[in-house]
């Protein structure tokens, strides 16, 4: 039987991947500047460095990063935005959401779930399937959650943090429950993303990386098909 070809990411994929990892990147390290002014995470329209807060993180107040924290975070998450509106777009049109990213039936049995979790666990890749590689049910889910609910909800909590856009939308108050809730939310979100990001550098790092790499940077990744 002839093996099954490796999936090859569009250039549009490899494109969108690379612009809005290195957005996140600067997302990541501007918005834990401006975290440094008031790390302390409130519920409601207030809050500051002498209120009672309803998270304490343990860090240090510095006020003296804020200035280009805030410069560079609204730069960079407008690239994030733009990348990733471009992703889900194209990925609507090519039917890349429904064929690589929704998780087939087979793969939400409790049996495979558990398996999966399992593999996962012992950094186990997955065995290739007929028809070439797919994203495991794990992976899908992960890949939905950031595209459809994490990242719209840091985008409309951040929204929600500038003056200007709730003078004009003043119903984010309302979704969110003030500026205050909107900003824990934010940051909230942001760590989930954060913690996806560190899970899938994991399964890169213990699924041959190089390999991975390649795929992603020329689109072919070569060698035999194996899960990413």
């Amino acid at each position: 039987m002839r093996p099954a070809e490796p999936f090859r990411h569009p250039l549009w994929v490899r494109l969108t991947h690379w612009i809005g990892a290195g957005a996140f990147m600067t997302l990541a390290v501007s918005g834990f500047a401006i975290l440094l002014a008031l790390p302390r995470l409130f519920w409601g329209e207030t809050g500051s460095n002498d209120s009672p807060a309803w998270i304490v993180l343990p860090l240090p107040v510095n006020l003296e990063q804020t200035g280009w924290g805030r410069n560079l975070h609204f730069i960079s998450a407008w690239v994030f935005v733009l990348s990733g509106a471009l992703y889900g777009l194209a990925a609507l049109v090519t039917g890349h959401l429904f064929r690589r990213l929704a998780p087939d039936r087979d793969q939400l049995r409790p049996g495979s779930l558990v398996s999966e979790v399992r593999d996962h666990l012992h950094i186990r890749p997955p065995e290739p399937v007929s028809g070439g590689e797919r994203y495991n049910a794990l992976q899908k889910l992960a890949y939905l959650a950031v595209l459809l609910v994490l990242a719209p909800v840091m985008l409309l909590s951040g929204l929600t943090m500038s003056p200007g856009v709730t003078a004009a939308y003043p119903e984010l108050f309302t979704l969110f429950g003030g500026r205050q809730s909107a900003r824990t939310i934010h940051f909230l979100a942001a760590f989930g993303l954060v913690a996806f990001l560190l899970v899938h550098l994991w399964q890169v790092a213990a699924n041959r990386p190089l390999r991975l790499l390649r795929g992603m940077i020329t689109g072919r990744p070569g060698g035999k098909a194996e899960g990413a």
